[in-house]
């Protein structure tokens, strides 16, 4: 059993308390270190516009194979299809390889700013900061934490857009195909769009405690391991003490940890379900004589 609650600790979550407060003047920040390398991320962006566009031009390319092609015996737009069928993962390789560039120079750079500022701002705090911070979570934020903020502008700027971009192309694709199809695939959304925000939002509360937990770890570690910290413990006999409030961290660190990675497991399950039924609906359905989709006929 997990520590502090066990499997009910899962899906614990305090909406109100764990509201994120975002507003302009925080997202302003952020952006702050975004900003000089807007020209990497306008590339980024146009990356994720063609790896999204690509993304359907398989199932493009086999419709006309199949309805247009095959049927009427048109060697020529069989050769064609098919060099496109190869050409389509070749170039997708390539604008993910820029793209990984891209997103590494962003990344990194701001990683870098990011620790700069912070280390040129500790350095004009008074010595009443450091006399009232541990050292070790001052480190744990200069090398952890500074790598989730990069994070929010790479990671999920990249996500977020590719993920929009991703929709909005399958969207007018399935319109194409099959209107009705499609808005009764659009009324189904709400049922997996609103389990998965909660998801979020416990995943972003269990998050923030793991990193609070191993600031204190990392702090624990510090007192423990310089001369004067070392000392103390030998001179005072605090050697379980110590061993406890270590130990009490790192387990709180290794019960988040899982956690996290199980947060949102059931929800992903119960997708692939979904998608499972699904597919033997239509395949019982396809059994016993199709399904009328309108003028295209019957699938």
């Amino acid at each position: 059993m997990f520590h502090h609650g066990g499997w009910g600790s899962f899906i614990r979550y305090d909406e109100e308390r764990d509201r994120p407060d975002l507003d302009r003047k925080v997202l302003g920040r952020v952006w702050s270190y975004g900003r000089p390398y807007r020209f990497h991320l306008l590339g980024v962006l146009i990356t994720v516009f063609v790896i999204s566009g690509l993304s359907v031009v398989p199932a493009l390319l086999m419709r006309q194979l199949v309805d247009q092609a095959i049927p009427q015996g048109d060697v020529a737009m069989l050769t064609r299809l098919g060099l496109g069928m190869v050409a389509v993962p070749l170039v997708n390789s390539l604008v993910g390889i820029t793209q990984r560039w891209l997103t590494s120079r962003v990344g990194e750079g701001i990683i870098f700013d990011l620790r700069r500022a912070l280390y040129i701002h500790l350095q004009k705090m008074s010595l009443r900061f450091f006399t009232a911070t541990k050292t070790g979570e001052l480190m744990n934020r200069l090398s952890s934490d500074v790598v989730g903020a990069q994070q929010a502008i790479t990671g999920t700027l990249v996500i977020v857009v590719s993920n929009v971009v991703s929709v909005a192309v399958t969207f007018f694709v399935m319109v194409q195909a099959e209107w009705r199809l499609t808005l009764l695939a659009v009324a189904a959304l709400p049922l997996f769009v609103l389990p998965a925000r909660r998801v979020a939002r416990i995943l972003r509360q269990v998050t923030r405690r793991e990193m609070e937990h191993e600031a204190k770890m990392s702090g624990i570690l510090q007192e423990a391991f310089n001369v004067s910290g070392a000392l103390l413990v030998r001179l005072f006999g605090r050697w379980d003490e110590e061993k406890e409030r270590f130990t009490e961290q790192a387990r709180m660190v290794r019960d988040l940890s899982v956690r996290r990675a199980m947060v949102g497991r059931g929800l992903f399950a119960a997708l692939g379900l979904v998608s499972a039924l699904g597919l033997l609906t239509s395949d019982e359905a396809d059994e016993k004589g199709g399904v009328d989709v309108g003028a295209r006929g019957r699938i």
